[in-house]
């Protein structure tokens, strides 16, 4: 009888990261994903990707990409989903890693049982449950749309941005997105050139940071050579006002945190559309009303479309979440240094942080 082997749920960045350390360790792995290829998020005709048209990188790929599988220098600094797939699919083909998942696989369910685990999977062969040593959870942390509810009613569209593929979508729409994260602010700019007026809502500041400084990738430029973290945020800070200004001369309601205690927005073209008067920043939602929107200052706009880059959820519906110690809505796992299940010895998560400058290689260590 055939040892069992651990089960990698996810073939996106932290699958990958974690079938190869199950590799480099001889460790037997099976893995699976509901998609028909390998990739994640960033293949764009996956069942479960929320990526866009005018998707790239907000972080450079030479602070993102896997140390050991460099990414080409045809590639550029900031690369598009295309060329995103196209590294995670070498990389897959590379180590060899394709054949041993499932693709076109969804998990149902993943249990613990008699000191081993239960994984009950779905495919176009059927219903089946296959016996494994433990888990390895790595199905992401973009694809379960977090929708915040408004009172009100709206007569238009409202849509969030993990439906949002094109801005073709938004042709001649008065359009408000609502948030102003790095999803947010991308689609803001993209509106612009189709859309026939373009609001944004928040509720809080945000620091903007260009994608490139002093010629080099704005992430390159300390690369290495770490600063202590008040150091560092107290130079960057000035660094920032000198080349993007005050963004509350745009609207803007000024941070009320230091730099890098929350994302940064790398994308500073937001900026030069806002100084163009293509976009407006608006408060936060009071209400939405009929054909337009009511903000916090009282103020109302007219829109036909209403875009929500409100974010994402945790979303691991194939297990009973006490085995993450972890009550559901708004809340984060508990996890023994954000991998480890308290609850069983055979139970582990990949990909299930966010730092800046963590990358894939901070997955991949954590694999």
């Amino acid at each position: 009888m055939t040892e069992p082997t651990y089960a990698v749920i996810g073939a996106g960045p932290s699958g990958l990261a974690a079938a190869r350390n199950l590799q480099r360790r001889g460790i037997a792995w099976t893995g699976y994903d509901l998609a028909d290829d390998v990739g994640g998020l960033w293949n764009i005709d996956g069942p479960r990707s929320t990526v866009y048209e005018s998707a790239h990188l907000i972080s450079s790929k030479r602070t993102t990409e896997f140390a050991e599988f460099p990414m080409g220098d045809e590639v550029a600094d900031y690369p598009s989903h295309r060329e995103l797939l196209a590294y995670f699919r070498d990389f897959a083909d590379h180590f060899d890693l394709r054949d041993g998942f499932e693709l076109g696989t969804e998990v149902l369910r993943a249990e613990p049982s008699d000191g081993g685990w239960d994984v009950t999977v779905r495919s176009a062969a059927g219903e089946r449950t296959v016996r494994h040593a433990g888990v390895v959870v790595a199905n992401g942390t973009l694809s379960q749309p977090s929708e915040p509810t408004f009172a009100g009613s709206f007569d238009g569209e409202v849509l969030h941005t993990s439906r949002y593929k094109s801005a073709s979508v938004l042709d001649g729409a008065r359009v408000l997105i609502i948030g102003a994260g790095n999803s947010g602010c991308d689609i803001a700019v993209d509106a612009v050139h189709h859309a026939a007026s373009v609001d944004i809502s928040v509720r809080r500041g945000y620091y903007f940071v260009p994608k490139y400084l002093f010629g080099k990738p704005a992430d390159t430029l300390n690369q290495g050579k770490p600063l202590p973290p008040r150091i560092k945020q107290a130079i960057d800070r000035r660094v920032l006002r000198v080349f993007t200004g005050d963004p509350v001369r745009f609207g803007f309601p000024a941070p009320d945190y230091k730099i890098y205690e929350s994302h940064p927005i790398v994308n500073t073209l937001i900026l030069h559309h806002l100084g163009h008067g293509d976009i407006r920043v608006r408060r936060d939602v009071e209400r939405l009303d009929g054909d337009g929107v009511v903000f916090t200052d009282g103020e109302r706009g007219d829109y036909d479309v209403v875009v929500l880059a409100t974010g994402y959820r945790l979303h691991y519906p194939f297990l009973d979440p006490a085995l993450l110690d972890w009550s559901g809505e708004g809340s984060a796992p508990d996890l023994y240094l954000n991998v480890f299940s308290k609850q069983d010895p055979g139970l582990f998560v990949v990909g299930m942080i966010e730092a800046t400058g963590i990358g894939w290689q901070g997955r991949y260590e954590q694999a």
